[in-house]
């Protein structure tokens, strides 16, 4: 029985978002794949939508929303790989109790306002150009670790080089349990 991935956008979710059908192609043989687009899952329907109105519609609220619909929505345990804002939303539901099996989150935002020690299993990777990312204060204060991909910037996960990367990463993973059953 394949593992089941959960897999959550960026804020811009399938509207600017093509780079996700490659990680699709690379995961889907192998993952019981359920996908959230994070605009939907914060309830945002804007008229303009550009990186300013979007961004005021998640921090004002829509983080909150969405982390509240994943916990309505998902109660299986289960693998995470969330992206930006969606990494951020997967991190905050993961401490409000959200059965992590482990998360991987590239670029979560805004993470690093999160000061609570999570206690599941995760990656969070981020572009050492990333003016995003946490400091190392927060890094030790919340014992978690940071992986870097050296220059790289916010939006690494779209660039198929990363992808690809990510998605090696996440099949030896499930290819490794199955052989070893």
């Amino acid at each position: 029985m394949a593992e089941r991935l959960v897999i959550i956008s960026d804020m811009w979710g399938t509207k600017k978002g093509l780079w996700i059908t490659s990680y699709l192609g690379y995961l889907q043989q192998h993952y019981d794949i359920v996908f959230y687009d994070c605009q939907e899952l914060a309830n945002i329907n804007l008229t303009v939508e550009n990186h300013e109105n979007l961004h005021k519609e998640f921090v004002n609220g829509g983080i909150d929303t969405a982390v509240k619909h994943l916990l309505k929505r998902e109660n299986k345990p289960s693998h995470y790989l969330a992206f930006s804002m969606g990494g951020t939303i997967a991190y905050k539901a993961g401490l409000l109790g959200l059965p992590i099996k482990s998360l991987y989150a590239i670029s979560a935002t805004r993470v690093r306002f999160e000061n609570e020690i999570a206690n599941f299993s995760k990656k969070l990777l981020f572009g050492s150009n990333d003016t995003f990312k946490p400091e190392a204060t927060w890094e030790k204060n919340t014992q978690n670790k940071i992986s870097l991909a050296h220059n790289f910037g916010h939006e690494l996960y779209s660039d198929e080089k990363m992808i690809k990367e990510v998605c090696q990463e996440l099949l030896a993973k499930v290819t490794q349990k199955q052989f070893q059953v």
